[in-house]
């Protein structure tokens, strides 16, 4: 059996492409901002992959006291967005030779119990969700990088903040139904106690302030498309001048609001209005489709790698909000004509 070629080395490549060794190092070790320039980084990496070379991790690993590894933490790995965060956290990582280890609540809600005994040992550093805070206190004590994603900007403990314009974001939908001419809104919320939630309710109160003759109910329920629709069923049929429009924390909420129009033989969005937030995959499934926030959840595990990355180099992450945009669709028109419509006689299920 021939006997296998030798394995191209970091002095191989520094060779053929005629540069030092330090300098490979430097790019391939993605060091090279500021003294390296472009083109011989170019070169050097060719160089590489034409010679096939890769760079021996663990020998990295245990040179720089790393083990190349990031912790997301997330409420849920079922929700859609949250998917979404991983798959853009785990595509810059693999882009620097990074892992992405996921902790999901077991609960599917709520905050996560410290995964790791040893997380300093385990871990390089953590990106976790505002929703599951309350999970990392003792990973806060191992010293380990912080990046929080849509989380409070006040709050401190955190090496760096990714944010959505969520308050933007419910201002647009706001802004949209306001000028649909509806007036009396049900504000469909989350109870979770999160910075992310309490933003949503305070820009619509805001947004409603400013437009004297509007009016908001709020009602709560589980992130959950029957929970929402026995909630919107309840708030439709109370007492009072029914709501013609339903603002929703999230696309979830929407599709079970949606059912409860229906199923009180009303129309979506003739008699009621509702809207979305998250522009998930659910948001075109129903029928009519969403109208709703497009939130770039991708791009939130983007930034959220990129600002670990840039942390543990020593470097400034990059700051501001990601933008979010509205998306018109069908669940939305122009606010009943008859100023307050009786609402149904028929009640919830069971009532």
């Amino acid at each position: 059996m021939p006997a296998q070629p030798p394995r191209p080395t970091s002095r191989d490549v520094a060779r053929a492409a005629g540069v030092s060794q330090a300098t490979v190092s430097l790019v391939l070790g993605d060091k090279w901002r500021g003294r390296v320039s472009a083109p011989t980084v170019a070169l050097v990496r060719d160089t590489a992959r034409a010679l096939g070379y890769t760079p021996n991790l663990a020998a990295r690993s245990l040179r720089l006291g790393r083990t190349r590894t990031a912790l997301l933490v997330v409420p849920a790995l079922t929700n859609e967005f949250f998917a979404r965060v991983y798959t853009g956290a785990a595509a810059v990582a693999a882009e620097h030779d990074f892992g992405v280890v996921i902790y999901p609540s077991p609960a599917g809600i709520g905050p996560a119990k410290d995964p790791f005994g040893s997380a300093r040992t385990a871990l390089d550093g953590v990106i976790a969700s505002s929703m599951a805070a309350d999970a990392l206190h003792a990973i806060r004590a191992t010293g380990l990088p912080l990046v929080m994603l849509d989380s409070d900007p006040a709050a401190p403990g955190a090496a760096a903040q990714v944010n959505l314009d969520i308050a933007d974001g419910f201002r647009q939908v706001t802004a949209h139904l306001l000028g649909l001419g509806h007036r009396r809104l049900l504000h469909l919320a989350s109870p979770v106690d999160s910075w992310t939630f309490g933003v949503r309710a305070r820009a619509l109160a805001d947004a409603v302030r400013h437009q004297p003759d509007a009016t908001v109910t709020t009602v709560t329920a589980p992130f959950d498309v029957t929970a929402a629709k026995d909630a919107t069923l309840r708030a439709l049929t109370a007492p009072g001048p029914r709501p013609t429009a339903v603002v929703c924390d999230g696309d979830i909420f929407a599709a079970g609001a949606c059912k409860a129009v229906r199923h009180l033989g009303l129309r979506v969005p003739h008699d009621v209005s509702v809207t979305g937030f998250d522009d998930l995959a659910l948001a075109t499934a129903v029928e009519p489709e969403l109208t709703t926030v497009r939130l770039p959840a991708e791009q939130v595990g983007e930034r959220g790698m990129t600002a670990l990355l840039a942390v543990l180099d020593g470097r400034r992450p990059e700051p501001g909000d990601l933008p979010v945009s509205l998306v018109v669709r069908g669940s939305t028109a122009p606010a009943p004509h008859d100023k307050a419509p009786d609402r149904p006689l028929i009640g919830p299920p069971g009532a």
